[in-house]
């Protein structure tokens, strides 16, 4: 009953954040309220908030929400962060990307760089789980070099979800875009863990 109970909130989870981005589409994240949102999902207002805290949370559903603090923190005795966060994408794009909606990625990029309410929020969320990162790093490496390292960290993820982005909206398929993700995600952590000098001939 546990397994029906979680898919079950999991399906109303995913119908919510479905409805309200067919509406910011539609009418423009200003123009919608919480309640309007709800009532399309056929939900009452305090269960939407129960899986959304905020009105910008249901534009912002999957940005800055990787647990880059907790893969670290969590990982395998004999890895280095960038092992284990390197496996962490690499399985992750063998699992959820394969079925990425195209529309929906596009369609929630384009809002959120459309609107600079969204946009000074997803910085916000990209900033705390980049200081997030810094302090579990910091318990091995002190304050200083914890936070260039999640810095350079953030910078590198950040870049290679822009390009994934971009590879949409210039036309490439699902299929292609996931492919050269996973390329560039190799190229990337090989060029954090190694450095400019080492990769430049690849």
């Amino acid at each position: 009953m546990a397994g029906l109970r979680e898919r079950k909130k999991e399906q109303t989870r995913q119908r919510i954040a479905a409805v309200a981005l067919r509406l910011f589409t539609e009418h423009g994240f200003d123009a919608v309220t919480v309640s309007e949102i709800a009532e399309a999902a056929e939900v009452a207002k305090a269960t939407l908030f129960t899986y959304f805290p905020s009105k910008e949370s249901l534009a912002l559903e999957g940005v800055g929400q990787d647990d880059l603090a907790g893969i670290v923190a969590r990982r395998p005795t004999g890895h280095s962060p960038l092992q284990a966060l390197r496996a962490h994408y690499q399985a992750f794009m063998a699992g959820q990307m394969a079925a990425i909606d195209r529309d929906a990625v596009i369609a929630r990029m384009r809002l959120i760089f459309g609107s600079p309410a969204l946009s000074g929020a997803a910085n916000t969320l990209l900033y705390q789980q980049r200081r997030t990162l810094a302090r579990v790093l910091a318990e091995e490496h002190g304050a200083t070099r914890a936070a260039l390292m999640a810095a350079q960290i953030a910078a590198t993820l950040l870049t290679l979800q822009e390009s994934f982005f971009h590879l949409l909206v210039s036309g490439a398929s699902p299929e292609e875009a996931v492919r050269a993700l996973a390329e560039d995600t190799e190229f990337a952590f090989d060029l954090l863990e190694h450095g400019i000098e080492h990769v430049k001939g690849q």
